[in-house]
């Protein structure tokens, strides 16, 4: 089916804040546009209006939500597809599973493109409310083999299309070769629990211990803000930690250019776009086994995984990775031949399939009485 031309409802985040799913929203919108299809953006993140409305808990869903549903239900009357990104917890049940319930009443196909590494747990809890929702839709995305057998287990089938990584922007510096003595390492994730923050900077210390020159650069906003600066203090990491704040897609490719080691330390993971971009940018990436980043990494080949929530042995292999420049260009070249599998090129007629096969299926009728 030739999809130029066609006209996409993609729903979804947009930065601000830059990252994950956002950035991925919006890349793909892009990437769409760029093949000739009309793409209609319906943002679940919109500001506020007014914007006082968000400082008021309770009343700041319904500003955003109601606006949203007419948005939604005006972009399905024009669409020959919607394409829902979509995650756990309450952004399904808020915003992914009323576009699915939206684009049935419509009669329009839908792809559910599902992301988040907390999909185990959250499905085990809510299976009954998310599988038929799940079911309506004509299909259903996934990014990795780790959330596609998740979803079998609960006998929903779907269809890998993996995350596209920009290489033109993430590439490989010109002429950085390494820090030698004064290694920069870099973590790029939201200041949350879940990414094991704490867990890098205690990493950190015990690097600085035998690299008294390395700095870190934690690129990333989140609610643990003021707690891990706090925490970097008791460390006395001093003038070693730079906390960036939230940076955007060129941001971060510059910060990769300028990095030694890149540290994923997150406790619940999927398919994290900050290690394919590190990967696309000649980094190498120590990282927790975790999740679904043993899908996209092979310990010892194209990373080094280490157990979570274990400073010790981060840190070990970062020291090791250091020590060894062999060991370091094994992992930059192999990461970067890994990282073509997810360009735009190797990914665009996989997503085309998927959305073919949604319209094939056509759209389930919603019962109204």
């Amino acid at each position: 089916m030739n999809w130029a031309g066609k006209r996409i409802a993609l729903i979804g985040p947009l930065p601000p804040p830059a990252g994950g799913i956002a950035n991925q929203t919006l890349q793909l919108g892009e990437l769409l546009r760029a093949e000739g299809l009309d793409v209609e953006l319906v943002q679940v993140n919109a500001p506020y209006k007014p914007a006082w409305v968000r400082g008021v808990k309770g009343l700041r869903a319904g500003f955003r939500l109601v606006p949203y549903l007419l948005r939604l239900w005006a972009a399905a009357g024009r669409a020959d597809l919607m394409h829902v990104m979509a995650n756990s917890g309450w952004s399904w049940h808020l915003f992914a599973a009323p576009a699915v319930w939206v684009a049935a009443l419509r009669g329009v196909p839908v792809v559910v493109n599902y992301r988040g590494g907390e999909a185990g747990d959250f499905l085990s809890r809510s299976a009954r409310w998310v599988r038929p929702t799940l079911l309506r839709a004509g299909g259903v995305l996934v990014p990795s083999g780790f959330l596609h057998e998740i979803f079998a287990r609960h006998g929903v089938a779907t269809h890998i299309v993996p995350n596209v990584v920009d290489l033109a922007r993430f590439k490989p510096a010109s002429s950085r070769q390494g820090g030698a003595g004064a290694p920069h390492i870099v973590v790029a994730r939201n200041l949350e629990p879940i990414y094991g923050i704490s867990v890098a900077l205690h990493a950190f210390a015990r690097i600085l211990a035998e690299y008294p020159q390395a700095r870190l650069s934690v690129a990333g906003s989140g609610p643990q803000a003021g707690e891990l600066e706090r925490l970097a203090a008791q460390l006395d990491l001093g003038g070693h930690v730079c906390f960036t704040g939230r940076l955007d897609r060129d941001e971060m490719a510059g910060l990769y250019r300028d990095a030694d080691v890149m540290l994923n330390p997150s406790r619940v993971d999927n398919t994290p776009n900050s290690v394919l971009e590190a990967l696309a940018s000649g980094v190498p990436v120590v990282s927790t086994a975790v999740g679904g980043v043993p899908y996209i990494v092979e310990d010892g080949r194209s990373a080094l995984l280490v157990p979570r929530d274990d400073a010790a042995a981060m840190a070990s292999a970062v020291t090791r990775l250091l020590r060894s420049p062999e060991l370091r260009q094994q992992l930059v070249e192999c990461g970067l031949r890994e990282v073509r599998r997810y360009t735009w090129t190797a990914v665009r007629d996989t997503l085309f399939a998927g959305y073919t096969a949604a319209v094939q299926n056509g759209v389930a009728p919603v019962a109204v009485r």
